[in-house]
């Protein structure tokens, strides 16, 4: 038996789970509602009227990833949101066909099972709680990509992050790991677009909201250890493949998250298991730049609350996308799981900071952490804040 065959043995028996757990925000779109996927546990109680379910998962030597050799285009969609807050995901004629790289790498692609050892190794869950009723617990995912202790995960998992940094809210923040996830590091932020908190501050306590993902990135830095030992010299990091279309429809990718929606609120903070499944590239999108921003990769165990800053990883361990959003659906299976392709994070940050996602790791991050704590985390933390107690 694989090690994946093993870990899906784990999670099917956690997706039977009732639990009282609520999407942190969503998106009413024409396809069904597209939401954030950072999880929100609550008090109450609810009742998952229909488990989760998704295909089993593909031993990498049944279907081999697609040949770098291959040639071929596609049309790239469009995806908006309209004034009536509906998502509409359009092909047009004015948005050009995508290539694909030809022999992207000069080594052989790698095994899934290889594969999913290190984005596991390299995978966290970002848990926040709150002793006060000003902001329900949240669960989310990340992925350190710098061996320093970097994570690149959602802004909507990161905002809380930067209100536990705040110190004006009783919440907390942990990094944590393993199977089932423990509490390891403390988190704060390194980056987070301050276009995307003007845009989205008020969201922060509803359950309803209208984007797209776009501007949905951040960036953590593993500031310290919650048990007061040394801090780790290294972290183990997925390598990340900023060029354009370097996923392309038909690609097989590794999803991996914590995924949380189906368990309740106590066994998200003692009982959270990472997951993993290999699925396929379906759809190419944009948010009207004419580059790859979205990757589709279809219904999978990860089409779920809590999944929010996960990894997809391509057949040769670059991470190439941090999921994002999903459709709605009764069974994950339904789903439309979709992620932030590396190469829109990297053109936006050069446009947001006038540096690209290399040259950003290139400095120093405690040192580019403590900057933006003195003067951006300030006034950032105060249009959420504003938004919590009005």
């Amino acid at each position: 038996m694989s090690a994946l065959h093993s870990i899906f043995a784990q999670i099917a028996l956690l997706v039977l789970i009732i639990g009282a757990l609520l999407f942190g925000i969503r998106y009413v779109g024409t396809e069904g509602t597209v939401s954030f996927l950072a999880a929100t546990s609550t008090r109450q109680s609810a009742t998952v009227a229909q488990t989760a379910s998704t295909p089993a998962a593909v031993p990498e030597t049944e279907v081999p990833p697609q040949p770098a050799s291959r040639a071929a285009t596609t049309t790239v969609k469009k995806t908006t949101v309209k004034a009536n807050n509906a998502v509409s995901v359009t092909a047009s004629s004015s948005y050009p066909e995508v290539t694909r790289i030809r022999n992207p790498y000069s080594t052989p692609a790698l095994s899934f099972d290889d594969i999913n050892v290190a984005a596991r190794q390299a995978l966290v869950n970002i848990l926040c709680t709150s002793n006060g009723d000003s902001l329900r617990p949240i669960s989310g995912s990340g992925t350190i990509i710098d061996p320093r202790g970097i994570i690149l995960t959602n802004a909507h998992v990161a905002q809380y992050v930067l209100l536990a940094q705040s110190r004006e809210i009783n919440l907390s923040c942990v990094v944590r790991t393993g199977s089932p996830a423990q509490p390891r590091w403390i988190p704060h932020v390194l980056y987070i677009p301050a276009a995307w908190i003007q845009k989205h501050a008020a969201d922060i306590t509803s359950s309803h909201a209208t984007g797209t993902g776009e501007l949905d990135y951040a960036l953590l830095y593993i500031a310290g250890t919650l048990d007061g030992t040394p801090r780790p010299t290294a972290f183990p990091a997925l390598p990340v493949d900023t060029r354009e279309a370097i996923g392309f429809v038909e690609d097989q990718v590794l999803a991996a998250s914590f995924p949380a929606e189906f368990l309740g609120g106590i066994s998200t903070e003692s009982a959270l298991y990472p997951s993993s499944s290999i699925a396929r590239i379906l759809q190419l999108m944009t948010f009207g730049s004419h580059n790859v921003d979205v990757i589709s990769v279809g219904g999978t165990i990860q089409a779920q609350a809590g999944s929010s800053g996960g990894a997809i990883v391509n057949a040769w361990g670059r991470l190439i996308g941090v999921i994002t959003t999903t459709s709605e659906g009764m069974t994950t299976a339904d789903r439309d799981l979709r992620a932030t392709t590396l190469s829109y994070i990297n053109r936006d940050l050069a446009t947001q900071t006038g540096l690209d996602l290399d040259t950003f790791l290139g400095l120093d991050p405690a040192s580019v952490s403590t900057d933006f704590a003195l003067r951006e985390l300030p006034q950032l933390a105060q249009m959420l804040l504003k938004n919590i107690f009005r």
